[in-house]
């Protein structure tokens, strides 16, 4: 009875973490600790891990809140240090979740409904301003709720492009046929003009979903969910040891489907990454599908690639030719003191046109203006 118990408990706080439960899943995961020895750890780990992980993204949050609920001091510490009340918490517990620690704080709390109160009020109360400002990576669960939603509303504007059809204008160069055909219509004399019509080039989106850039992932998928909603020439890429087309997964109308979807198909999530052999993929199969009309390329990585090579710096400016601009949006340039040390970000570097940090709201309105201005 005990152990259905704690069973419960610990599926609660991954829901209040994030993770999408419900009552069957607590019944699913008391049968499933029920059929293991639970005195063998991993046992335990995996039996649960199986019912209640139904997401790759939610890997990392189930491990993080097992070490933490099932009694391991190291852990235990660590969600601590995120409840302290100083500034330098996140840097002092790199290896916990925000959202774990929060949701921790009420399982653990045996103290009074004052207390409670006071550490979830230090955990998820944000103005708008800190929202904005607030590193995806570092996001409660309810804070990462919030930015989904401004992150739904936003739009990205790319500076239109002359196409080579026409269109009526009040003037320009005169339109010999339209001018002819009015004429004959009306019985006078009529002169018709056209200009070059103006189009926004295609977007296309190469996002890394490998482990090393965690939330980021999410929230820009995420992103790139609401532009192609609202924009007709939309590609989005998803790479890690392996490419995957996921354009017609990011059509789906609810955001939640679509990116449980793309979590399916991409069977890499969260893996190492081989950023050399997916650009060479993606220049050989689909390079000449979608960069045509003047295509606008947002890389996202953090660019540490597993097994970088030559084949990187090559395959980076074949991309860079073929497109007319690419942008790398690198979540690293959140530190101040980034500097391109890792052998991939070199190779990255001189074939990129823009090089902008992706990390919180802010800077995803800042790219928003800078191709808008372009």
């Amino acid at each position: 009875m005990k152990l259905a118990e704690n069973v419960m408990h610990f599926a609660r706080v991954l829901r209040r973490a994030g993770l999408k439960l419900g009552p069957a899943s607590m019944l699913d995961a008391t049968a499933a600790a029920a059929a293991v020895d639970v005195l063998r750890r991993d046992e335990l780990y995996w039996a649960l891990h199986a019912v209640l992980v139904t997401r790759p993204e939610d890997h990392d949050l189930y491990d993080q809140a097992f070490r933490l609920f099932w009694r391991d001091p190291f852990g235990a510490h660590q969600a601590m240090a995120l409840l302290l009340p100083h500034a330098r918490a996140a840097r002092t517990a790199p290896d916990v979740s925000r959202r774990v620690a929060e949701a921790m704080a009420p399982a653990r709390d045996k103290g009074t409904a004052t207390e409670r109160v006071d550490i979830d009020a230090a955990m998820t109360w944000a103005a708008d301003e800190v929202l904005r400002t607030r590193d995806f990576d570092q996001m409660s669960a309810d804070e990462l709720r919030r930015a989904r939603a401004v992150v739904t509303t936003m739009e990205l504007v790319v500076r239109p492009l002359p196409t080579r059809r026409g269109e009526r204008a009040p003037r320009g160069r005169v339109d010999v046929a339209r001018s002819f055909r009015e004429s004959l219509r009306s019985g006078a004399a009529t002169l018709c003009f056209r200009r070059p019509a103006r189009r926004p080039p295609p977007l296309v989106a190469l996002c890394d979903i490998s482990g090393s850039m965690g939330r980021y992932s999410e929230l820009l998928l995420t992103f790139l969910h609401a532009l192609t909603a609202h924009r007709p020439r939309v590609s989005t890429f998803l790479f890690a040891t392996r490419l995957t087309n996921v354009t017609r997964t990011l059509r789906r109308r609810d955001v939640d489907a679509a990116l449980a979807r793309c979590g399916r198909e991409a069977n890499d999530w969260a893996g190492g990454t081989r950023l050399g052999a997916c650009l060479r993929e993606f220049n050989r199969a689909w390079s000449r599908r979608v960069l045509a009309q003047g295509a606008v390329v947002l890389l996202i990585s953090d660019g540490l690639d597993r097994d970088p090579g030559p084949e990187l710096a090559v395959e980076a400016e074949r991309l860079h030719k073929s497109c007319r601009r690419l942008v790398w949006l690198n979540p690293l340039l959140r530190y101040a003191g980034f500097e391109p040390l890792a052998i991939g970000v070199k190779a990255l570097l001189p074939h990129v046109d823009e090089h902008r940090p992706v990390h919180n709201l802010d800077s995803l309105e800042a790219l928003a203006r800078s191709l808008r201005a372009r």
